[in-house]
């Protein structure tokens, strides 16, 4: 099992960059592929942006290509969310997921992931 703890959200102004982070507790860290999902009020969650076990692999969703770009260390348990750009659409509670996986697939979907943490909010003033 995995704890999942995001930190790095915040109130930013349309245009500005924010950085999350997400701890993960266990040694077994490089056996999960990782994803950044969103929920804005009232909408469903969304994928984000995901990265394979090994950190190999990135996969992005449309909305967020070359703006956003997701990292691990996976000596240090963390993953990241490098948010730039950023626009009043971002505005969303963000959440960091885990998925076990054995291969350098990455999931899009909430359902493949076991793990989430708690979320942080983001909220891009206009």
């Amino acid at each position: 099992q995995v704890q999942l703890v995001e930190s790095g959200g915040g109130l930013v102004q349309a245009g500005g960059s924010l950085r999350l982070s997400c701890a993960a507790s266990g040694r077994t860290f490089n056996f999960y592929a990782m994803g950044w999902f969103r929920q804005a009020l009232g909408k469903e969650r969304e994928f984000v942006a995901g990265i394979s076990k090994s950190g190999g692999g990135t996969l992005y969703a449309d909305s967020v290509k070359a703006r956003f770009y997701i990292s691990r260390d996976n000596a240090k348990n963390t993953v990241f969310l490098q948010m730039n750009s950023l626009k009043p659409e971002d505005t969303a509670v963000y959440y960091c997921a885990a998925d076990v996986r054995i291969d350098e697939r990455i999931g899009v979907s909430s359902v493949g992931y076991s793990y989430w943490g708690q979320g942080t909010q983001v909220t891009v003033s206009s």
